[in-house]
Formats: C-alpha cells, sequence, structure tokens
C-alpha cells in the first residue's frame, strides 16, 4: 500500500509563504501522479494541483495559480507544494493524495494522507 504524510502547515499572515510537504512511501513515487486538494469547514473538498509521473504536466486551480507550485523529487520520495502570497480564504486542511486517473481535467484520488492545517490569518 502507499502511505503519504503531509507536513508544513502552520499559521500564516496574509501575503505570506508556506511549503508543504507529501512523503510517500510503500511503494514508488514514479509510478503515480500526486495532487493536492483542500477542504475548508463547511465545503466541499478542492483540487488545488497535480503533477504527473515525470513532473513534466501540471496543472493548478484558477484559485491558486500564479501563487502555488508544486514539485516532485523523487530521489526524496516527496512531493512540495510551495504557497506563496497566502490569503484567508486558502485557509483549509491540505492533502496530497495519488491521482490514479484524470476524468474531464478532474483528478480521481487513490489513497491520501492525514492532511496539514493551513491557516491564513492576521
Amino acid at each position: 500500500q502507499v502511505q503519504l504524510v503531509e507536513s508544513g502547515g502552520g499559521l500564516v499572515q496574509p501575503g505570506g509563504s508556506l511549503k508543504l510537504s507529501c512523503i510517500v512511501s510503500g511503494g514508488s513515487l514514479d509510478y503515480y501522479a500526486v495532487g493536492w486538494f483542500r477542504q475548508a469547514p463547511g465545503k466541499d473538498y478542492e483540487g488545488v494541483s497535480c503533477i504527473s509521473t515525470d513532473g513534466r504536466t501540471i496543472s493548478y486551480a484558477d484559485s491558486v495559480r500564479g501563487r502555488f507550485t508544486i514539485a516532485r523529487d523523487s530521489a526524496k520520495n516527496t512531493v512540495f507544494l510551495q504557497m506563496n502570497n497566502l490569503r484567508p480564504d486558502d485557509t483549509a486542511v491540505y492533502y496530497c493524495a495519488e491521482v490514479v486517473s484524470v476524468r474531464n481535467l478532474i483528478p480521481v484520488y487513490g489513497r491520501w494522507g492525514q492532511g496539514t492545517q493551513v491557516t491564513v490569518s492576521s
């Protein structure tokens, strides 16, 4: 089984930055595309970003494009999400997940991690 563990969340002021990490174990990182999604209280989950197995194809939600950057480091079995210019509406629990397919531009997630809380507030 593939396991994913997120870290790097915390409290940050608007305009600040955080870098999230997702360590993948129990399988080959290169075998799976990986995505980040987030969920705020009372809201549906929202896909944030995805990266293909080789890192050559990347997608972002409109709400984060230009502010967030996804990357993968196979040697470290880790996928990163660099988040810059954070806004209060970025507040959510962020999860990384294996992306097993994409249907109509929407990722289909397999396993995901425990999540890490990101709070953007003054």
